[in-house]
């Protein structure tokens, strides 16, 4: 457990008047949100920057965080990208998923549900089940 007044992003912050306002966080979903998107087909980053709200549950997301994960992705052999320059406008860089990418979503989605499994027991013991 973190100490009482450490550094760090907090899950929890009092509202006042006994209330309490809760986040549960999924610590670095956008990883696994644009190895997703990737595997259901290739895509440019506009492209993921649109999509990844829908997938990611949050209302906006960071240009520059998303362009930070590709490139880290893409160091690791998980992405591979190409410059598409055939389409009207300027040319893009097109993320494609490898191999190796597809076997990394796979353990996300392990986690995930292992994840899942421990956040249902948790609500059905709350619920009283």
């Amino acid at each position: 457990m973190r100490a009482r007044g450490g550094r760090g992003a907090r899950c929890r912050r009092r509202l006042g008047a006994g209330h309490w306002g809760v986040r549960a966080r999924v610590e670095r979903f956008s990883e696994p949100a644009v190895l997703l998107l990737l595997r259901e087909r290739p895509a440019h980053g506009y492209e993921l920057l649109e999509a990844l709200p829908d997938v990611i549950g949050e209302t906006r997301v960071d240009m520059g965080n998303l362009y930070r994960v590709l490139r880290a992705l893409e160091e690791d052999g998980l992405v591979s990208s190409e410059w598409q320059a055939d389409a009207p406008g300027p040319a893009k860089r097109t993320y494609e998923l490898t191999a190796e990418g597809r076997r990394l979503l796979d353990e996300w989605a392990s986690a995930l549900r292992h994840s899942r499994q421990r956040i249902d027991s948790f609500l059905e013991r709350y619920e009283g089940r």
